[in-house]
């Protein structure tokens, strides 16, 4: 499967959707998506994982990296529509306990538009 990657930004909050395999070849391109994104003035990042399919160390570690950025930038950084794979893939780290994650795009959307009235 190959790696697409897109991302738009409305009223704020920046969606990445991702699709196919985060890995050591793709991350890279995931990692330049993100960094833009907290640069500018978004509440926050949902990084859609509903298409994708596989996700090695890299990714993961991409991911923490998109956390620690949101961290300092006082941004929200949501994971959405985590497959089985994937969703095994950071609970086998612990990190499902660190990261916020929501079942789908419009459950996290919906969050940081609750959260921040």
């Amino acid at each position: 499967m190959g790696f697409k990657i897109n991302s738009s930004e409305k009223d704020g909050i920046a969606l990445v959707n991702v699709e196919g395999e985060i890995d050591m070849f793709t991350s890279p391109n995931l990692r330049d998506t993100l960094l833009p994104f907290f640069k500018k003035k978004v509440r926050g990042i949902v990084v859609d994982l509903s298409l994708v399919s596989f996700m090695d160390s890299s990714g993961i570690a991409t991911l923490v990296e998109g956390l620690q950025w949101s961290k300092k930038e006082n941004k929200k950084f949501i994971l959405a529509g985590l497959g089985k794979t994937v969703f095994n893939a950071l609970s086998l780290t612990k990190l499902d306990n660190v990261f916020t994650i929501k079942d789908d795009t419009k459950v996290a959307l919906d969050w940081i538009n609750k959260d921040s009235i």
